[in-house]
């Protein structure tokens, strides 16, 4: 893998600027598969915002550990990942994932075991502001059932 980007940051990404980036001057790349988290706030929850919190400097590293597997199990040109930490509104961007390959199969699956792990075990705490106080949110049961999928026995 050629190009890999991590960043943890609170302000927001432009995904067309990033896409532009990891592609740039590369002819063999065949397929960027793009996933943008975006905090939501009409669901019936009320949410107000999200205030993300994460550890430094082990964020990034784990982060970085599960993109190395990634190029492991699939043949990958390159990759960014950018989640945003801080208060963030509905509508506001939370994270990104880029993945880049010859072929769409490999982007994609790269891509979904990216999140997957992001959304379950990456450091990051994410507490939600409604009209009825604060609350921190729990991983839930239908997220760790699709990161399972990727355990190898």
């Amino acid at each position: 893998m050629t190009s890999v980007t991590i960043r943890i940051q609170e302000a927001d990404f432009d995904i067309a600027r990033e896409t532009a980036l990891l592609t740039q001057g590369r002819t063999d790349i065949g397929a960027v598969v793009s996933f943008s988290g975006i905090c939501r706030g009409s669901d019936g929850e009320g949410i107000s915002a999200l205030n993300l919190e994460h550890y430094s400097g082990m964020a990034e590293a784990e982060i970085g550990r599960h993109v190395e597997e990634a190029a492991a199990r699939w043949p990958l040109f390159g990759v960014t990942v950018i989640h945003r930490v801080g208060r963030i509104e509905p509508g506001q961007n939370i994270v990104l994932v880029l993945t880049a390959s010859a072929h769409r199969e490999a982007a994609f699956h790269a891509a979904e075991f990216l999140m997957d792990y992001l959304k379950t075990s990456a450091p990051f705490w994410k507490r939600e502001e409604t009209s009825e106080g604060t609350n921190w949110v729990e991983t839930r049961a239908h997220d760790d059932a699709a990161a399972a999928r990727w355990t190898r026995s």
